[in-house]
């Protein structure tokens, strides 16, 4: 009898399936360690490369494809709504198109002085909490409910701490905004169920909840190099958790985006395709899935398309959501493409031995040490 399934049945002759395999979910078909066999990411990095450049130019364009509803040139037009003076830095509340569909409201941090000055594009996390988004990483004001959120947040994965005002602290332009369903483009009961009928209904329209979220960071992060304030040559984006995913993807997509922090999620698509993982049980899940880019391209080999840009990326040794062994399997595949590309010295990556999935003080110190050096700036 094959192997091929759990229960010992065949697909030919007299024999034949009579269940789905019994996992926590019972989501997985009775035959997904055949598919995932199949899994053969055509267009990943491989020993075999000998040309990067070109590697590079056929997976961003691949990449590009599926991941990317279509190329919008909408102009922004930002308009300042409000503001409010922190020191040694400005906070200014800022409506701006985000897509010919959306006009949506960000949060900005300049710092004084005379610019411009480095800028940093902050992703927030997902956290099956919906009513911030923005303000997971910088601190809001005219709304106390919003506030005391967002520090019950901060308490619970950042030290306290808002790491967005520290990074203007450092002088920084910091910008951050709600990717669709968070903070001001959710709704009262929005919740993990509801992703799955807007994932569904966007899926009908042709597109992706993570086609908008990819396509809406790219352009998050024209406008922020576009403004006269920022040194358009030194622009990071920098993410925790969903943020993380969403950092190494738009650095690889976005020309304007010149470097990358991600802590808290990088693994290889099958070392994560096990029994019981958040990735496989939909709601969050969708926010990340990109339609076919399995074919073609496992999640190291997208953020591999950044290099040689400088990436720092974090993992914790007690994070359970992202298996320790997957984490290594994929930062060795993505030293592998910086290294091919003269920029070795240019990819950091850690695993944090102590830590689960958080983003704490020492993380961030360090992580915002290493950027100063990348951007050539003293701390």
């Amino acid at each position: 009898m094959s192997s091929t399934f759990m229960n010992g049945y065949t697909a030919e002759g007299e024999e034949y399936q009579t269940q789905a395999i019994d996992s926590p979910e019972r989501s997985f078909p009775l035959f997904y360690e055949a598919l995932k066999a199949k899994m053969q990411f055509s267009l990943g990095w491989n020993d075999s490369v000998t040309d990067p450049v070109a590697w590079r130019e056929t997976g961003l364009a691949k990449a590009r494809e599926i991941m990317l509803p279509y190329m919008d040139t909408t102009p922004f037009k930002p308009k300042i709504i409000d503001r409010i003076d922190r020191g040694a830095y400005t906070a200014q509340k800022v409506v701006f198109n985000i897509s010919a569909e959306s006009r949506v409201l960000a949060l900005l941090l300049t710092p004084k002085g005379i610019g411009p000055f480095p800028a940093a594009l902050f992703l927030h996390d997902h956290g099956s909490k919906f009513d911030i988004g923005k303000e997971k990483f910088i601190e809001t004001w005219g709304d106390e409910a919003r506030l005391n959120s967002s520090r019950e947040w901060s308490d619970r994965y950042f030290s306290g701490r808002f790491p967005g005002d520290e990074l203007a602290k450092r002088g920084y332009v910091v910008f951050s905004f709600d990717a669709l369903g968070w903070g001001d483009r959710s709704v009262p009961g929005f919740r993990n169920e509801s992703q799955q009928a807007l994932a569904s209904n966007l899926f009908n329209l042709g597109t992706s909840f993570a086609g908008i979220i990819a396509q809406e960071d790219l352009r998050a992060s024209k406008f922020l190099a576009s403004l006269p304030e920022v040194d358009h040559s030194k622009v990071v984006a920098v993410g925790f958790s969903m943020g993380a995913f969403r950092t190494w993807q738009v650095t690889a997509l976005s020309d304007a985006v010149t470097a990358g922090i991600a802590v808290c999620w990088m693994a290889t698509m099958q070392g994560l395709m096990v029994p019981g993982n958040n990735q496989l049980k939909g709601q969050s899940a969708f926010t990340m899935l990109h339609p076919f880019i399995a074919r073609y391209l496992d999640y190291p080999d997208v953020a591999a398309l950044a290099a040689p840009k400088p990436l720092l990326v974090y993992a914790g040794g007690k994070d359970s959501l992202f298996p320790v062994a997957s984490v290594k399997e994929a930062f060795a595949k993505m030293k592998k493409v910086w290294a091919a590309n003269k920029g070795g010295d240019k990819l950091e990556t850690k695993i944090w031995p102590d830590q689960g999935h958080i983003f704490q003080k020492e993380m961030q110190e360090e992580a915002f040490d290493w950027l100063d050096r990348q951007f050539g700036k003293s701390s």
